[in-house]
C-alpha cells in the first residue's frame, strides 16, 4: 500500500512547515490527485488519518481535488476531457490519442495553518485561511 508512504511524506512536509512556524496548528492539507496517478483516493485518506496521530497534523483534514484526464486531440486541435480512462480517444470525434495534458499529477497545493487561535477565528469569519502554497 504505497498510499501510506505518500501520506507519511505529506505529513512530514506539513509538520516541518508547522514546526518552522513555532508549532502552528495545521487545519488542512490540499492535494490535486489525477485519475492516472496510480493513487487510490480512499486508501490515501485512510492512511493520512492513521499517520497523523501524534503529529502536528492530528485532527487536520486531507482535502483532495480529483483531476480528470485531459488529452490533446490532433484532429480537433483542442484539449478534451476523457469520458473513461479505459479508452484514450477524443470524446468529440473519436480520434485515438496518447497526448496526455493533465491527469497524472499528485500535487500538494496548499496547507491551511493558523499560528494564533485569534487568527483562526478571524479566518473563519472572513472565509480566508493563511495557507502555504507549495
Amino acid at each position: 500500500m504505497h498510499e501510506l508512504s505518500i501520506a507519511l511524506s505529506i505529513i512530514e512536509g506539513a509538520s516541518q512547515e508547522a514546526s518552522n512556524r513555532g508549532g502552528a496548528q495545521v487545519h488542512a492539507v490540499h492535494l490535486k490527485l489525477g485519475a492516472l496517478s496510480g493513487v487510490v483516493k480512499d486508501a490515501l485518506l485512510f492512511s493520512y488519518g492513521l499517520a497523523c496521530e501524534g503529529t502536528f497534523l492530528e485532527g487536520s483534514e486531507l482535502v483532495i481535488e480529483e483531476v480528470p484526464v485531459i488529452v490533446y486531440c490532433s484532429a480537433c486541435e483542442a484539449e478534451k476531457t476523457l469520458d473513461s480512462i479505459q479508452r484514450f480517444c477524443c470524446p468529440t470525434c473519436g480520434t485515438l490519442t496518447s497526448d496526455i495534458v493533465s491527469g497524472k499529477q499528485l500535487e500538494l497545493v496548499a496547507i491551511e495553518i493558523t499560528e494564533d487561535p485569534e487568527d483562526l477565528e478571524k479566518s473563519i469569519e472572513t472565509g480566508q485561511f493563511s495557507g502555504i502554497g507549495l
